[in-house]
């Protein structure tokens, strides 16, 4: 170009400009024609060394996981029991009324023998208020699953009961989850406990990887009989994982989870888990008086 732009009627050549700037900023000045040539730095970048692969070589061997001929779940948990977890936020005018009729409906899931089995259920003391959580059991599997929705659809009992409870709710939730294999089976506690429910969404691909670090960490949970179940989604919010303890109250809370840091090992499973965490949350608990964990 004969000049680069005008100035106060002037025309300043590339030359001219070129002895007014720095170096570098020249090379960058000599890249604004239109030759279609890339403008690169002063000093090149190194080329990949020959032995490496190139770089297209070494995107395609990033991999966190080795292919797997079996699904995730088979690894992590027995499907011959599946659960369910329910969230339901209730309107807070309703709350008493709500639970009076949840209380008689969990008895009719078991007198009219639809193979669901209720392991837990909760009001919410600290985390979103309103809330109710239940958490359920079908052994057997799917084919129990799919056997207790067809009569909870088809009752005239449930039909009544959802009509009301409909009016009560502001919305409501639910998850279909396995059991790790690792963590304790959910049984019956006598009174009086609060528990903790930490919930927890995984980056995808990440769920193996979750399981073999818990495997390990989890005994220095289970000293203290604090750790109560452990699942993972298969159905709902997926890559979904939900971990429950039980404490006497908030103090044995804090200081059984200040004593595991003192424990080998269990500053490794948080180190190594933490990254693989895209959101979580934790919720205390208090049981319902129908609830089989107290």
């Amino acid at each position: 170009m004969a000049a680069l732009w005008r100035t106060a009627g002037q025309k300043v050549s590339a030359a001219a400009l070129s002895n007014r700037i720095c170096p570098r900023d020249a090379n960058l000045i000599r890249c604004l024609g239109t030759s279609p040539m890339v403008c690169r730095s002063a000093t090149p970048e190194p080329e990949p060394a020959p032995e490496s692969g190139g770089w297209l070589k070494n995107l395609l061997n990033v991999r966190t996981l080795t292919p797997s001929k079996e699904s995730h779940s088979s690894k992590l948990a027995s499907k011959e029991t599946v659960y369910e977890l329910q969230i339901h936020c209730v309107k807070p005018e309703y709350m008493e009324d709500y639970l009076k009729d949840f209380g008689v409906f969990q008895q009719l899931m078991h007198d009219k023998k639809t193979g669901s089995c209720l392991i837990g259920s909760f009001t919410v003391e600290i985390g979103d208020q309103d809330q109710a959580i239940h958490i359920w059991s079908y052994k057997g599997g799917y084919p129990v699953l799919n056997n207790a929705n067809l009569i909870y659809r088809t009752d005239e009992d449930f039909i009544e009961f959802r009509r009301r409870r409909n009016k009560m709710l502001r919305s409501r939730s639910n998850q279909i989850m396995l059991a790790f294999s690792f963590w304790p089976e959910p049984e019956p506690r006598p009174p009086k406990n609060i528990y903790e429910l930490r919930s927890y969404v995984l980056k995808p691909g990440t769920m193996i990887e979750w399981g073999n670090n818990w495997a390990r960490g989890i005994q220095h949970r289970r000293s203290n009989n604090e750790a109560v179940a452990g699942f993972f989604s298969q159905i709902g919010q997926l890559t979904s994982v939900q971990h429950l303890f039980g404490y006497k109250d908030l103090q044995t809370r804090k200081e059984t989870r200040e004593a595991a840091w003192q424990k080998p090992g269990w500053d490794e499973c948080v180190a190594y888990t933490v990254p693989l965490i895209r959101h979580m949350q934790s919720r205390i608990l208090i049981p319902t008086p129908f609830s089989p964990l107290q």
